[in-house]
Parts: C-alpha cells; sequence; structure tokens
C-alpha cells in the first residue's frame, strides 16, 4: 500500500506501520472502496478503517470465525449442484462492509425508481399497443421476437400498469468511481434474504461500529414488502398472501422459506392451490378450502400454470392464469414481466425512459452491443478477446465468456453461438470493477465487487433498499460474483457524513500497544434493527 505522506507523527502512518495486515495490504490499480488512490482511507471510510486496523488482523480472524459460526446458527444456506445432486452450503460472508455515502444513494435511489417505472411501462405497451415499437425506437423483434414474450398475457389489464413490482438491479462501480447499471432483474429477483441476514450478522461482529456510525437500517424491506402485496389485492378485507415456491430442491428454497416466516403467510407450493370453475385461486387446509388473494411467485412463468404454458409442469397450478386474467388474485411479479429481464433490453432503457417519462435517465448504463444488430455484432466477433460476452436469458453468470480472462477455444464455440442465434447474445466491455478490503488466507487482499438494490414499486409508491446486498469474487483476479460461482458476500452501509461519527466505544484515539481482543457473544435481540 502506498505511505501516507505527512508528519511522521501521523496517527493513521504510526499504526498501519504497526499493523502488518493492513501494511501489506496493496490496493487495487482501479477505484477502491476504501482507500483513495494515496492509500489513505476516504473519509467516508476512516472511522471503519481506523477500528479495523485498530483491532488487527488476530482479532479479525476471531470475529471472522464468530460470523461463520453465526451463519451457521442462523441456517443460511445457499444451494449448488455438483455431479448431479444438490449441496446446501453455509452462506460466504465476509466481515468488511461496503459503505455508500447517502448523499450518493439518494441519487441511485431516484435513478432505480425511474427506472422501474420505465420498463413497467414498456411492459404494459409490450402486451398492449406496442407504441415504441411503432415510433421505431424499439426493434420489432425485442419483442416479438423475445423467448420471454408471453402471447398468452395480450391484452390483460393490471392496476396502474404495474408488471414488476420487485426489482433487483445490479450495479457496478468503474474505475473512475461512477456507479453503473449493470442488468435489471424482473422475473424472479433473488438475494433479499442474504441482505437483510448480513446485518443481523454484521451488527453481531461489530456492535461497537453500529453504534457510531449511522448506518441506515435496512430491515423496513420486509414490511415494506407485505404492505406491496397486501395493497395490490383485487379484495381489501384482510387478504390472503401465499409465497409460492418451486420446492425445496429450488436454490433460493432458503429465501423463499423466510420471506414467508418474517412476513407471517403461506408458504406453498403448486399443489396447494387449487383454481375451480368459479376463476378463484384456493389453499387447501386442514378445515377447508380458503381463498388467496396474492401470490408472490418464486417460479419461471413456463412452470406457473401447465393449462396455459408448459403442459409437463409438475409444480405449478392449473388455472392460476386464468384466475389471474379474471382480476381474482394478484400475481408478483406479474406473468410475462420477462420481457423486460431480457439482456437484449437493457440497452434500451435509456429510450424507454425518455419515450416513456420524458427525461433523461438518472443512472448511467454499461455500454451493450446487441448482436442482432449487424454492426454490433461485427464490433462483438471483431473484439472477442476483449469484451464480456453473454447469452441474453441466462443468469447467475453461466454462460458468459470473459474475452481477456478466455482460452482461444472459447472465442470459436462463442462465435458460432453468436452466428447461429445472434439476438440470443449480447456484449460489453470488460469494465475494471471496484475492489474491497477481504479477508483471505494471507490478510486482507482487494477482491472485486457489485451491488445489487432491491426496488419496490406499488400504488402507494416506490422503496429502495439502503445500500443492499454486496457480492464479492473471492478468487484472485475473479469477475465472477455469483454465490453459485464460488462468490462471496458484505454488508452494505449507507452512510450520512453528515451526523457526527463518534470514536467506537472502549477505543480511545491513542493507539494500543496491542490489537484490540475480539469481541464475545452477544444478544442478537439487541442487535437487531
Amino acid at each position: 500500500m502506498p505511505k501516507p505522506s505527512g508528519n511522521a507523527q501521523d496517527p493513521l502512518r504510526r499504526y498501519i506501520g504497526r499493523v502488518e495486515a493492513f501494511d501489506a495490504y496493496c490496493r487495487s490499480p482501479g477505484y477502491d472502496e476504501i482507500l483513495g488512490p494515496d492509500g489513505r482511507p476516504r473519509s467516508i471510510a476512516r472511522p471503519l478503517w481506523d477500528h479495523l486496523c485498530r483491532l488487527g488482523l488476530p482479532a479479525l480472524r476471531e470475529r471472522q470465525l464468530e460470523a461463520d459460526d453465526e451463519v451457521r446458527s442462523l441456517g443460511l444456506t445457499f444451494r449448488t449442484f455438483e455431479d448431479d445432486s444438490s449441496v446446501d452450503r453455509p452462506w460466504p460472508f465476509d466481515i468488511v462492509p461496503r459503505i455508500v455515502d447517502a448523499s450518493e444513494w439518494s441519487i441511485v435511489e431516484a435513478g432505480l425508481v425511474q427506472r422501474l417505472r420505465a420498463l413497467n411501462r414498456f411492459i404494459d405497451d409490450a402486451y398492449h399497443d406496442q407504441e415504441i415499437v411503432r415510433a421505431g425506437v424499439v426493434p420489432d423483434e425485442v419483442v416479438a421476437g423475445s423467448a420471454n414474450f408471453r402471447p398468452e398475457c395480450v391484452g390483460t389489464r393490471l392496476a396502474g400498469g404495474v408488471w414488476a413490482h420487485i426489482c433487483g438491479s445490479d450495479l457496478v462501480r468503474d474505475e473512475h468511481g461512477r456507479l453503473l447499471v449493470l442488468e435489471d432483474n424482473l422475473r424472479v429477483p433473488s438475494g433479499i434474504s442474504y441482505m437483510l441476514e448480513n446485518r443481523l450478522v454484521a451488527k453481531y461482529v461489530f456492535p461497537e461500529l453500529f453504534r457510531s456510525y449511522s448506518v441506515q437500517p435496512v430491515d423496513q424491506y420486509i414490511g415494506r414488502l407485505a404492505e406491496l402485496l397486501a395493497s395490490v389485492s383485487p379484495r381489501t378485507d384482510d387478504p390472503r398472501i401465499v409465497v409460492l415456491t418451486p420446492g425445496i430442491h429450488n436454490s433460493a428454497y432458503f429465501e423463499h422459506a423466510f420471506l414467508a416466516q418474517q412476513m407471517g403467510v403461506d408458504l406453498v407450493e403448486g399443489g396447494d392451490l387449487v383454481v375451480p370453475d368459479d376463476d378463484t385461486v384456493y389453499l387447501k387446509t386442514i378445515e377447508g378450502l380458503e381463498r388467496v388473494d396474492v401470490v408472490y411467485r418464486r417460479m419461471d412463468d413456463v412452470f406457473l400454470d401447465p393449462e396455459v404454458f408448459r403442459r409437463d409442469s409438475l409444480i405449478g397450478t392449473p388455472g392460476l392464469v386464468r384466475a389471474w386474467q379474471a382480476g381474482n388474485v394478484a400475481i408478483v411479479n406479474a406473468p410475462g414481466t420477462g420481457i423486460a429481464d431480457d439482456k437484449s433490453v437493457y440497452p434500451l432503457v435509456p429510450a424507454m425512459i425518455r419515450f416513456y417519462l420524458g427525461e433523461d435517465p438518472i443512472l448511467a448504463s454499461v455500454p451493450t452491443w446487441r448482436c442482432a444488430e449487424e454492426a454490433a455484432r461485427r464490433h462483438v466477433l471483431g473484439n472477442l478477446s476483449s469484451l464480456v460476452v453473454k447469452p441474453a436469458n441466462e443468469s447467475g453468470g453461466y454462460g458468459v465468456v470473459m474475452g481477456p480472462l478466455a482460452a482461444p477455444e472459447a472465442f470459436t464455440h462463442v462465435a458460432r453461438r453468436i452466428e447461429q442465434d445472434p439476438a440470443g447474445w449480447v456484449a460489453q466491455p470488460m469494465l475494471r470493477l471496484s475492489t474491497m478490503p477481504t479477508l483471505v488466507e494471507e490478510g486482507f487482499a482487494p477482491r472485486h465487487v457489485d451491488l445489487r438494490p432491491f426496488s419496490l414499486l406499488g400504488p402507494d409508491g416506490a422503496y429502495v433498499t439502503p445500500g443492499g446486498l454486496t457480492r464479492v469474487a473471492r478468487r484472485e483476479g475473479s469477475l465472477i460474483v455469483n454465490s453459485s460461482q464460488g462468490g462471496g458476500s458484505k454488508d452494505t452501509w449507507v452512510v450520512d457524513r453528515s451526523i457526527e461519527l463518534v470514536e467506537p466505544p472502549g477505543h480511545p484515539p491513542t493507539i494500543p500497544d496491542e490489537p484490540a481482543p475480539a469481541i464475545g457473544p452477544g444478544r442478537r435481540a439487541e442487535m437487531a434493527q
């Protein structure tokens, strides 16, 4: 790490020089979320970095072990599929939090709400008049040719024209420090449970920092989600809400169960619901059939209803779409939402914002080439070694070819696939993503991160989580942050720097000769917010 300049009595220089792990930390050549180009902590992160240095590596390793134990005690897991079998693994959590200035976050919030409003206008337009296509702003093949366009949804009217009530957007910070939108996840966005549980674990590990930092709470999300689901119910009196899961073998089952439990609603599978001839959804209970008003679905469109989509689906509910189109049940997010969750739609969102809202985009987007366009395709095929090439309809990092890191045979394979199905591929520049100090075997090392905040949009307005799920690529040099691909996570703190920060209790401004001891177990109830 570059040495701080200035007087030798500078306390930062004195104590960093005495803690080997921090002295050895070498920030990345790009943008580091904690340290500036001169090696000094950024102003918003100074109290955090000071505190980490005071604790020292041995105490921080103890706290990481405590965090790992807390993850296991919470039953916080994610599912991977290996050798034709599924394996539940403890959720990978790194104790060093990410800090974002509240003034910057207010801009991000406005930009995410703007995008979600425009995307909903596009979805509604796609299933009705297709004005944006007739105006030549969006090519016809983006709508009619999309694998996620559902002809069965054409003409369906929804309250307020809102189809996507929940969105998980992926943001990255480039080497210049700009937060850019990488993509929008609208079909079945996941990760919110891990964001909420990350906060509990962080409070368990660093209770003293939460007493000194003005960290905005994230636990409001559950109440906001419950209010949103109730607000779209066709019945106003005590609506019955259920979370519809594909079952325990789904990779996100932990989250399905978590959200149902937190909201106090039923977690159901397709066979638990029935739709008789009255086009109403009922839940089978030991006391008989009970009407369901809102289905928060956590499965893809094609499996929802074998009467309408895949006839061989064994996890859906026959008649569910029929009840939805009759206005007797709300489905969140609505079937057909995936039309706006296609990576080939992503580069058109700024134009949608201008077309539907008459506004300039608040947030910048990562430049993206749609291979369906001939000029873009030629550019991509001629520059595969310097681009990130992605299948338009995959998620979880699968199928991605990172040009600068790929083997030559990968270029031949992906070029052939692009030629066979141009509309199925997009490409983006290889960004130098920002990094964060992350605890690894040898100490602290920079690892690339992204950020997934969650947005809600309903009749009563919009809400964006303060921060979100920071995902971290735990392997050196890797840009893949997905947990299914070996990534981990960090808590994300949105902090108001206008509020005076105080020294963490028990740690006076003078630098101790020995690292402070690790904290003992605390009461989680005291840490809940």
